[in-house]
């Protein structure tokens, strides 16, 4: 070997292979709880202080990762999984937590609320190879932290919501806050009384000005006497209670409740007021008021008591409070005040009727008690005594509303009843009572008044969970429900609850109220809804049927293409025109003559050239739309070739109802006027249509001429076929 041989110096631990190899004591001696994870979070150290805390013992061998923690949560108690730990945020992107706050729940439920400093561990290469986690449990620190929040949020609640006011003002005598009560004594708001000037609202300079100047001593005031200024302008007596907070010799602010005495000053004022001010408020007073000798004499009455009982001074004073009683009450009222002037009771209260001087009859509300001297024997009654007699009325009104609405609610058409706030039937109308099909047991049946209850698809509906039930339950209306009723008898009848909760003056829930809407006729309505949408499909298709025939036989004899589109769109609008009046007529029957005029009456021009006469006739669906074709292709006729082909031709529309059983609609069609006529070579489509309508879709007779004077055409159609629904 090379005497001059370098020696390698051994390589450098990084602090998590320090930490690694060091010995337990090493964490053991840390103040605090201590826990080391490798490079993939995996826990491969502890002190015994974080197993305490955690209140558990981790296992090392690569199977519990980034923290012993039975579960972690947030301060604001969101869960907080292992892997989103401020450990695992430390190991995977090498950043740390100082001072981070998290809450560790052990495995007995216990929590606390920890300090969390976490640092990443990195290798010479600058690799993160694990982290170091430092628990420190202030769980007693955030209580503090809690309760002083606490008083703080108490102490500024005291100040601010305080029953008296509280103000503070600084050396110079500028007002620096001030509590609602203070506000609300003079009516200020905050704005305009904070930053001013105390001296501003005392009215008496002199007081203000010694108050502050004691103060500023370091004097105590208690309840010392002065008069502020309110914003309305008046004055309000008060009583100051104030010390001051003096620093380093100076004289910093004081703290001052202010007591409101104005009504006590009021107060303190009427009792020195004499006897004859005693008397006269006795006077003033607006109840009568009557003080009673033993014998039920009255021996002193005030004005409002004769007045109430309609007799002057004198008369009421020379009777007594049995010959004023009505004759039936004076037994009760006779025994009641003498069981008061025994001694058996000290007062008592009753309602009585009295006679007036008129004789009319009041109703009174008496309130009688004793006066005793010392030795406890009787001396008078007071007696105080107030017409009720219009609140008697008004009771009696409100019971007559009570019946009146009662005999509303069983004269509506509408089921309705009412439960308790345990959905025991209370109430239920006459036609609750037809509805169900029974009579329903007051105070026995629960939340319907139905035997039984079906939902619409047909499965039972148990009382208990009905619509009623769950407004009572949940306290809320129930809308948009329906339900079938079973009666005894087996019929069933769909309706529409509307259960509402009923509550007294507190809001507290005292029952429901339900109204059961029959709808037997709105579910008929959608049947015949449904036959009569069936029904359309069906004339849809034979309308489509009829169009594809007008389109074939126009196209067997159209001489051209231009020639087929005009005769093709003027039979499809007369037959257009035709549903438009049926539809308008929902169709069920379209009027004759309301066709004529709108199929006939365009080609005529001037009105004049149209006459038409006639009784009213109603065409049922199917005999309308053959009669639209028919006078549609003679009106074309007329048009190109007839009487409204030139100036002068008229036609003539007449058509009359057979009086007989048997009878038919015959009408007539008559063409003047117009170019010579001649019968045509072959019969054409429009020829074969007219007598197919007739003949063959009526059942009618058909006689169309083509005279030399214009063309004629008799038609007769059933009366049977009139009335038929096509």
């Amino acid at each position: 070997m090379a005497t001059n041989q370098i020696l390698s110096p051994p390589r450098q631990l990084s602090e998590y292979e320090a930490l690694m190899a060091a010995a337990p004591s090493v964490l053991e001696a840390l103040p605090g709880a201590v826990y080391l994870c490798d490079a993939e979070g995996y826990l491969t150290r502890y002190n015994l202080e974080a197993e305490t805390l955690w209140g558990r013992k981790p296992a090392l061998d690569r199977q519990e990762r980034f923290c012993g923690s039975h579960k972690l949560y947030l301060v604001d108690g969101t869960p907080l999984a292992l892997e989103d730990c401020p450990m695992a945020e430390a190991v995977e992107t090498g950043k740390g937590t100082r001072n981070g706050e998290v809450v560790i729940e052990r495995p007995d439920g216990t929590k606390i609320t920890a300090l969390v400093n976490v640092r990443a561990l990195r290798g010479p290469d600058g690799e993160v190879q694990g982290a170091i986690n430092c628990i420190q449990d202030i769980s007693e620190r955030k209580a503090l932290e809690e309760e002083l929040v606490r008083k703080n949020r108490d102490l500024e609640d005291f100040f601010d919501n305080g029953a008296v006011g509280l103000h503070i003002v600084s050396g110079d005598g500028t007002i620096l806050r001030a509590n609602r009560a203070e506000l609300d004594l003079l009516g200020y708001s905050a704005d305009e009384y904070i930053g001013r000037s105390i001296t501003d609202f005392h009215a008496d300079a002199p007081v203000i000005d010694d108050i502050l100047h004691r103060l500023s001593r370091g004097d105590q005031l208690d309840r010392h006497p002065a008069r502020l200024r309110a914003k309305d302008g008046s004055i309000r007596e008060v009583l100051i209670t104030s010390n001051s907070r003096i620093e380093d010799g100076e004289f910093v602010n004081t703290r001052c409740f202010t007591i409101d005495v104005t009504d006590w000053r009021k107060a303190e004022q009427a009792q020195r007021e004499s006897d004859e001010r005693l008397a006269a408020t006795h006077e003033a007073a607006p109840v009568g008021i009557a003080e009673v000798d033993e014998q039920g004499c009255y021996i002193r009455v005030n004005d409002a008591l004769c007045s109430i009982l309609g007799r002057t001074r004198d008369e009421v004073l020379s009777s007594s409070l049995v010959e004023i009683t009505h004759p039936e009450d004076r037994a009760r009222e006779s025994q009641q005040y003498q069981s008061q002037v025994r001694g058996e009771i000290d007062s008592y209260a009753s309602e009585k009727r009295a006679i007036r001087g008129d004789g009319s009859i009041i109703h009174l509300e008496v309130s009688s008690s004793s006066v005793r001297d010392a030795q406890g024997h009787f001396r008078f009654g007071v007696r105080i005594m107030q017409d009720v007699t219009e609140r008697k009325r008004m009771q009696e009104e409100l019971r007559a509303n009570e019946r009146r609405l009662s005999d509303l609610l069983q004269a509506l058409p509408a089921a309705i009843y009412t439960t308790d706030a345990e959905g025991r039937i209370t109430f239920y109308n006459q036609a609750a009572a037809d509805l169900a099909g029974r009579t329903p047991e007051l105070g026995v049946d629960e939340w319907c008044v139905t035997w039984k209850l079906y939902r619409p698809d047909g499965t039972p509906l148990p009382h208990e969970e009905c619509p009623m039930a769950v407004a009572l339950r949940e306290e809320r209306a129930v809308r948009g429900e329906e339900a079938i009723a079973e009666r005894p008898d087996g019929s069933r009848t769909p309706f529409i609850p509307y259960p509402t909760p009923l509550r007294d003056a507190d809001g507290r829930l005292i029952g429901a109220v339900n109204m059961l809407v029959d709808i037997s006729d709105r579910k008929a309505a959608e049947t015949r809804q449904k036959v009569l949408i069936d029904e359309l499909n069906h004339r849809v298709k034979n309308t489509l049927a009829t169009v594809q025939s007008l389109a074939r036989q126009t196209s067997r004899h159209a001489r051209d293409l231009h020639g087929f589109g005009e005769t093709f769109e003027a039979r499809l609008l007369a037959l257009a025109r035709a549903h438009d009046l049926l539809t308008a007529r929902n169709w069920t029957s379209a009027p004759l003559e309301k066709l004529l005029d709108d199929i006939v009456a365009p080609y005529s021009g001037d009105r004049g050239r149209l006459r038409m006469n006639g009784p009213h006739v109603e065409l049922d669906p199917r005999t309308a739309l053959s009669m639209t074709m028919v006078l549609s292709e003679l009106a074309t006729n007329a048009a190109k070739y007839g009487a409204l082909s030139g100036p002068d031709g008229v036609l003539s529309v007449d058509w009359d109802l057979s009086g007989d059983a048997d009878g038919a609609l015959e009408l007539k069609w008559s063409e003047c006027g117009g170019p010579s006529v001649r019968a045509p070579d072959r019969q054409g489509f429009g020829t074969r249509l007219i007598e197919r309508c007739i003949r063959r879709d009526l059942g009618g007779r058909l006689d169309l001429r083509f005279a030399e004077s214009g063309v004629e055409c008799r038609i007769e159609v059933p009366l049977g076929v009139l009335a038929e629904d096509a």
